[in-house]
Order: C-alpha cells, then sequence, then structure tokens
C-alpha cells in the first residue's frame, strides 16, 4: 500500500516557528514532525510515500532525500503555482495511485493503529474511510456522525460552539480508493472536508468513520505544539526517539556533557552533542535539542529549545520555545508561552514578556523588557569593539570563521605590504583563533610576525621594536572565563583608537575586503627573540643592583593560566628565590571563587617561608594581586594608593593617571609628594594614551586594571611591577641608618583613610543616555566633572559620586568615595533610589509609546 503525506503547510498559526520552515519539519523531540508521520507508516509497513509540497518544499526534500535512510521510498509533488487543498493535491498524484492507498496529514502527531484502520476499511468495503478520534473540544475540527455500523451519516467543519452535535471528529487520516479521485476536476483547488466528502455522502457511495484509539494531536497552534511534547515525554504517544534512556524517564544523546552539580528532573529530554554547565535547573518537561549549550546557573522550566541554541549565565527560560540557533544571554528571561524564533537573540538581562512572539533574525537589546510582538524590522548589528578589544563566547561568537573576516578586516584598514605582530595565550581555543586571524590577513596581503604564545606585556614591549603596522593579542578574556578577547594595537603598542576601531566595523560589516592577488598574499615569520627584547628593555628600566641586594623572596601564583613562565627567570638572574605556584596550564580556567581559594593558599605559603611578599598574576601577565608578609592580600584601591605611595615616594613630583573612578586616596597620597594626578575615562585606551601623551608620567593604571610604566611600554605589566615593587622596597628603607628596607604591611599602614564603595544597578540601554542628561540637568555645572560618566563634587565634605554607565552591559555603576563612611553609605542609598526611579519612569513612559505605535501580531 502506498501513502500520500501531506506536508505542503505553511502553519500560519505556528508563526514565527515557521517563518523560515514548512509545518512538518517543526521538530516534537528534536525530530520533524513529518518524521514521526513516516516512522507510524513504516511501523505499519506502509513503505511508499508520496510526499505532497508546497510552502518551502526543499526544506523536506533536503532532509528525507529519497527516504532510504529512513527506511522507506519517498516521492515528492510539489505544487508550483498556487496550493490546490488537502484534496486537490492527491488529486494531482492520481496517476501514482492505483490501488487503495492512505492519506496523512503531516502537521498531526498520533500513534494510531493504521493496520487495524486499513483492516477495517477493507472489511466494510468502503470507498472512503475515515480516521475518527474523540476530543474534548471539538470546536478546531471536522464533526463527525456515524450510524450504529460506523457509516458516515453526516458532518460539519469546524463548527461553532451552538453547531457541535459530536465529539467525534476527522483526523485528517483516510483510507481511500483510487475511483473516489474521479470525482474532482483536475487541477482545481479542492478539499476532502468540503468538497469530496460531502459530494460521496450525495452519491450514497459507501464512506465509514474507524474511531482510533490512540494518542493524535493536530499541531495546529502553539498551545497545542507545547502539549504534544509534553505528551510524548509522558509517553502519552508513542514516539521513536535517537537517545538513550540513561534513567527513568530522561533521555540523553551522545557527547553530551552534563556538570556534577547541575540536576536535571525526569521527563526529559537532552539532544546529542550538548554542554550543560554547572549548577543548571533543567526541570520536568523540558526538551533541549542537538548542539545547544547552557551556561552555568541557568533554570530552564519546561521549554522547548531547538537545535544550536545557547542559553547564557543564569539565563530563565519557563514553558516557552526557543527556536534553532536563538540565544539568550546571560539573566535574560524568556517567559511562559513566549517564542523565540530562529537566528534571533535576546541580550543580557532582556525580558521577554508571556505569550510575546519574536519574529526571525531579531535581535533585542541588553536589559530591554519586551512586551509585544517583534515581527517588522532587520537584525541589529552589535558594535564589534567594546570596552578593551573585540570580545564574545568561545567557539560561539568567536568563531574561526569570525576570525577570519576579523582579520581581513583589519588588514583591509592597513596599507597592502605592511607587517602586523600577533600574539596569544597558551590556551588551544586561542591558539585556533589566532590562526584564523592570521589567515584573514593573509588573504588581504599583510604580512605576519608570529609571536605564538606570549604574555602580552611582552607583545606589548615588541610592537614598537620591529616596524610594524600594528598588533593582535588573543586571549581568553580576563573577567569572563568562557569568553576570548582579541585586543588591537597601534604601531606603538596602544590600544587602536575609537576612529580606528570604526574603520575596521566598517569594512567588517560592509565585508569591504581587499582581495590580495595569489602573488600578494601576506607571508608569516616566527618571531623567536621577543622574550630577550623585552628582558633587555625590562633590565635597562630597573635598578638591577639594587634588587640584587636586596635578596628578597617571592611567591608567584600563576593561578594555572602559563606554562614555562617569564617572570621568574628574570628574577633569578637579579639574585631574588622566586617560588612559583599552580605554573601548569588548565585549560578549565579557574572561576573567581577558585581563585581566591589559591589567593588564601598564596597568603598561608608566603607566611610559612617568611616570603618579602606574594604576588597572584593573572590576565595573561597584566593584573596582579599582592599579599604582604603577614599573608593578607592587597587588592583594588588599596593596591592602587600603595602602588601610587611608593613610586612617588622614589619620583616625587612625578605625575601618576588614574581612572576617573579611583579613589581619592590617589590625591592625599600625591599632596604629600608634591605631585600631580590626571584622570581619565575608566577604559584601558585611555590610561595607556594619557601615559604616552602627557610629560613626567611614572605610573598609571589601577588595581583593577593593571599598571603601565610608560618608559618600559605602553601597557599594563604586572611582571615589571613585581620586580619595581622589589627595587622600591630595598631603596625606602624603613630606619634613619639606612639599613633595614620596608615591608608592605609598614607601608600599607601608613596609608591615608577614605571610604569607598562601589554598586551596580539595572538600567536599560535605552534609559542611560536620558539619565545622564537628567543628572547634568539637575545639578550645578559647577559641581560636575563630565570625564566619563557624570561625578557629583561635594566640596564641603572633600567628597564625590559618579554614575557611571558601564560599557558593555545594561548596568551604571555607583561609586562614592570620602572620609566619611556615614556620608558615603547615605549618598549610594539616595543616588540608587534615584537611578530606580528614574528607570521605572523611562521604562512606563516607553510602554506608553509602544502602545500608541500599536505594531502587534
Amino acid at each position: 500500500m502506498r501513502a500520500v503525506l501531506m506536508a505542503g503547510g505553511s502553519g500560519t498559526r505556528l508563526r514565527p516557528l515557521t517563518c523560515d520552515l514548512p509545518k512538518p519539519m517543526v521538530p516534537i523531540l528534536n525530530r520533524p514532525i513529518a518524521q514521526h508521520i513516516i516512522n507510524l507508516l513504516r511501523r505499519h509497513h506502509i513503505t511508499e510515500i508520496i510526499a505532497t509540497l508546497h510552502y518551502l518544499p526543499d526544506a523536506m526534500r533536503d532532509y528525507f532525500q529519497d527516504g532510504n535512510d529512513f527506511g522507506v521510498q519517498i516521492t515528492y509533488a510539489v505544487e508550483e503555482d498556487q496550493p490546490l487543498g488537502t484534496a486537490g493535491c492527491v488529486k494531482n498524484v492520481a496517476e501514482l495511485l492505483d490501488e487503495t492507498f492512505l492519506v496523512i496529514s503531516g502537521d498531526s502527531i498520533t500513534d494510531f493503529d493504521l493496520t487495524a484502520a486499513i483492516e477495517f476499511h477493507k472489511s466494510h468495503h468502503s470507498k472512503a474511510t475515515l480516521v475518527l478520534a474523540h476530543v474534548p473540544n471539538p470546536v478546531e475540527f471536522g464533526v463527525v456522525i456515524t450510524d450504529e455500523n460506523q457509516r458516515i451519516k453526516r458532518f460539519l467543519e469546524k463548527p461553532s460552539s451552538s453547531e457541535i452535535f459530536s465529539d467525534t471528529v476527522n483526523t485528517g487520516t483516510y483510507i481511500l480508493e483510487p475511483e473516489v479521485l474521479d470525482y474532482l476536476p483536475p487541477e482545481q483547488e479542492s478539499d476532502f472536508s468540503k468538497d469530496l466528502f460531502p459530494l460521496l455522502l450525495e452519491k450514497g457511495e459507501p464512506m465509514y468513520g474507524y474511531v482510533a484509539k490512540g494518542y493524535w494531536c493536530d499541531v495546529g497552534h502553539l498551545d497545542a505544539y507545547r502539549e504534544a511534547h509534553y505528551a510524548a515525554l509522558q509517553q502519552k504517544v508513542m514516539l521513536e526517539t535517537d537517545y538513550a534512556e540513561r534513567s527513568p524517564g530522561i533521555w540523553i544523546g551522545q557527547n553530551t556533557y552534563i556538570d556534577a552539580t547541575a540536576t536535571v528532573d525526569a521527563p526529559a529530554l537532552i539532544g546529542n552533542n550538548c554542554r550543560i554547565g554547572p549548577r543548571v535547573q533543567i526541570e520536568a518537561g523540558t526538551v533541549i535539542g542537538d548542539n545547544v549549550t547552557i551556561s552555568a546557573d541557568a533554570d530552564l522550566k519546561r521549554p522547548i529549545v531547538w537545535n544550536g541554541v545557547i542559553i547564557g549565565e543564569e539565563a530563565h527560560l519557563r514553558a516557552c520555545v526557543a527556536a534553532r540557533g536563538s540565544r539568550v544571554d546571560r539573566r535574560a528571561h524568556v517567559l511562559e508561552g513566549a517564542i523565540v524564533g530562529s537566528l534571533s537573540s535576546v541580550g543580557e538581562e532582556a525580558q521577554i514578556s508571556p505569550n510575546v512572539r519574536v519574529w526571525p533574525s531579531k535581535k533585542i537589546e541588553p536589559g530591554a523588557i519586551l512586551n509585544m510582538n517583534l515581527i517588522w524590522g532587520h537584525a541589529a548589528y552589535r558594535n564589534l569593539f567594546g570596552q578593551r578589544g573585540v570580545s564574545g563566547l568561545a567557539n560561539i561568537d568567536i568563531t574561526p570563521e569570525f576570525a577570519v573576516r576579523l582579520g581581513a578586516a583589519f588588514g583591509s584598514t592597513l596599507k597592502p605590504g605592511s607587517y602586523v605582530t600577533v600574539s596569544r595565550d597558551q590556551r588551544s581555543i586561542s591558539r585556533m583563533v589566532s590562526r584564523s586571524l592570521i589567515a584573514g590577513l593573509m588573504s588581504v596581503g599583510v604580512n605576519v610576525q608570529n609571536l605564538e604564545a606570549t604574555a602580552i606585556p611582552v607583545a606589548r614591549a615588541v610592537v614598537p621594536t620591529v616596524s610594524v603596522a600594528g598588533g593582535i593579542h588573543v586571549r581568553v578574556h580576563p573577567e569572563r572565563s568562557d569568553h576570548i578577547l582579541i585586543e588591537f594595537f597601534d604601531h606603538k603598542g596602544i590600544n587602536l583608537s575609537k576612529g580606528r576601531e570604526k574603520k575596521i566595523e566598517g569594512a567588517y560589516f560592509k565585508e569591504d575586503f581587499r582581495r590580495a592577488q595569489v602573488q600578494e598574499i601576506g607571508n608569516v615569520v616566527y618571531i623567536n627573540n621577543a622574550t630577550d627584547i623585552y628582558s633587555t628593555s625590562f633590565e635597562r628600566h630597573l635598578n638591577v643592583e639594587a634588587i640584587r641586594h636586596s635578596k628578597s623572596k617571592v611567591v608567584i601564583d600563576y593561578v594555572y593560566a602559563v606554562s614555562g613562565a617569564v617572570l621568574p627567570i628574570l628574577l633569578g638572574k637579579f639574585g631574588c628565590d622566586a617560588v612559583v605556584l599552580n605554573a601548569s596550564l588548565s585549560q578549565t580556567v579557574p572561576s573567581p571563587s577558585d581563585r581566591d581559594v589559591l589567593l588564601s593558599q598564596l597568603g598561608h605559603v608566603v607566611e610559612a617561608l617568611k616570603a618579602n611578599l606574594g604576588v597572584q598574576v593573572s590576565a595573561n601577565g597584566e593584573q596582579l594581586i599582592l599579599v604582604d608578609e603577614s599573608g593578607s592580600p592587597i587588592r583594588g584601591e588599596l593596591l592602587t594608593a600603595l602602588m601610587v605611595q611608593m613610586i612617588l615616594t622614589d619620583h616625587p613630583r612625578g605625575t601618576v593617571v588614574v581612572p576617573v573612578n579611583a579613589s581619592s586616596l590617589v590625591e592625599q597620597i600625591a599632596r604629600r609628594h608634591d605631585g600631580k594626578v590626571l584622570r581619565t575615562k575608566a577604559n584601558p585606551t585611555a590610561l595607556m594614551e594619557a601615559c604616552h601623551t602627557n610629560p613626567n608620567v611614572v605610573l598609571g593604571g589601577s588595581g583593577e586594571m593593571g599598571f603601565i610604566f610608560p618608559q618600559l611600554h605602553p601597557g599594563f605589566d604586572a611582571m615589571f611591577c613585581i620586580a619595581k615593587l622589589i627595587e622600591m622596597l630595598n631603596l625606602q628603607e624603613h630606619d634613619s641608618f639606612g639599613h633595614t628596607p620596608r615591608t608592605l604591611g609598614q607601608i600599607r599602614a601608613d596609608l591615608p583613610y577614605a571610604c569607598h564603595r562601589t554598586m551596580s544597578i539595572r538600567c536599560p540601554w535605552t534609559a542611560k543616555g536620558s539619565l545622564m542628561r537628567h543628572l547634568v540637568e539637575s545639578h550645578p555645572a559647577e559641581s560636575l566633572d563630565l570625564t566619563d560618566g557624570v561625578k557629583i563634587l561635594n566640596r564641603q565634605h572633600d567628597s564625590w559620586v559618579l554614575v557611571l554607565p558601564d560599557a558593555g552591559e545594561p548596568l551604571v555603576h555607583l561609586v562614592a568615595d570620602s572620609s566619611d563612611r556615614g556620608w558615603v553609605d547615605e549618598t549610594l542609598r539616595e543616588y540608587r533610589v534615584y537611578v530606580q526611579e528614574f528607570v521605572e519612569r523611562e521604562q512606563g513612559m516607553e510602554d506608553s509609546r509602544m502602545e500608541k505605535v500599536g505594531i502587534t501580531s
């Protein structure tokens, strides 16, 4: 027996899931509805199938091909010009139907006993048998009345509530004799329920109804789509899956990793090649597709997640659908009944409200609250560059193909034949990305000097010495271990200006790449003496004799982020005893809590060994946390103050450069030494540029970002900072006879006092600009510092509060600084309320504006 699979439906009521997919190809338990129907036919020994197609026909043909992989033989019939209706499309293939055949809908889920239905048809000598089912609410379906012999007497297609006369409905599955098709006109639109069956009834042809037992669901709308999934998970319908049942009610695919701290409640299904992170909560009723990544602390309550979806840390999904290749970023919420269309993205801390639908390829900005369907408009390009370079999820945002295009875009802004250095940290992901960047650079005729695995301070120091147009460094992001950070330098080793970054973005998004001829393709040379170049400059800018004379003992913790470290070798040359901890490479990047545990261990080792100091090095050699001789950590603003104190003691009347949010301790210390303080925007590029362009700068940076020594190179350098500390500790002696070097603990004890606190508050991107304007307008101009964000000065108390928008997230940071702790606490409370109330007002105004626009589905 042959079967006709009606698979031409566009599924308008399933939009946006069917915007780029025909309804029979919508997945149930990660496999298309049509595949479940084909499996059902095969189980009942029906292996010759004719599929009638109309909407997006290639999707089904490309997936099933000739059907051989699914144990059947499929022939396709495409309605080219216009849909012919349920009966017209079958009439269109009448020449292939020369015996009893079965017609079945490609957009329903069922496990009916088709063999029993066929036997019923034959035993009753029926010309047309309708497979029927009892449903609680027949309004959506064709209602059928049969006599005591199951012969059909009456039916009505999709009645109103007042017309219902039975709960027995037409399921769209029919067993027919070929001669009934003679009643239909060729190449005209016609319908089984509206045209053919009433005509057969009128002509007195034997037509029967077979009431089937089992499960049946017409997946005609989104509620039914979700219910079909839940029924399948609860095994109310017999569907085949490709996944093993690892424990009762939990099906998991191959090559899927689930962290030991994640919880999965039955019933649930997780596809192949998935990665489920730490502490993820997957509640009963959840379906997860193939190739899905779910980051730490995400919470999933009964969502249907299609293939290739990416879910960020602490995201919440509630009985929603995330379609193919969509993305839900960190702390975003997608609430009950919402749909995120294929290839759409939901930004960090954004919210999709209940029953809201997002069409394919749309972008929800971070922090936005979407209360209505998003249908029109195109995907918004995000800026490539953030506060420091280009960053994104490793091998998800920052992929090899992305890196090739990015390298070509950067190279296209340079002259043909230019040279660029490329360096990276020691991790495999960074090697992959750097090689892809190199390929892109070469393709546009740019030559590469490959420094390979090199600490970023070394890379910056080398750039000015090798006559290159710029440099690229690739590393795991120092603050987000699942992200990659790509930084671009100019010919001096300084991060690129915003103007240069915009040119690269323009080339990238326009794909305005210069294509080199074969003979013009760039070359790669390997620089093997980068460490020697750095070491020479390193020694030249230190008082090596002072370091040798100190005979210091230093404990260095590399936090499993580097092997073959340079600094212990250099310190050894100067006579220092460098004890190295955790100097091996782990492919798992330690979390902040892991680093805190290691920092505590470092303190114990320093104290036990009676070392002069300890240091935890991070960010590929840029950042550090100190530990004094008693094992106590020195970090953040305290570290900034300590470094300023030591450097200005060594260089009185010098200039230090710090970000706008640094503590007022810096000014207090500078006054002690007749020094000068320059404050810049709170980003690395601004600090580098200020250190390079202003005279007499002896130190730049902060405890959070790292420290710059402009005479060495223009970037942050924790390695040089450690050596300089040892030098200054020996030179800044404690007693009047010049015999006893000061300790870090003693220097810390002599620092002045200030209370400095920071708080972060959610603020949508759309509200940031108006918030800043409102702050400026509501405070006297003479009390404002607009270097970065809005700083409000209280000269009476020698205090200030800073409202600083975050460059990469929907947040604003409040920073309060004063010698009066009570003032700091009260001011933070006051401005927290100020910002929260302002954001609520702005959100209410935005909701009113959107309602007036009136864009709905």
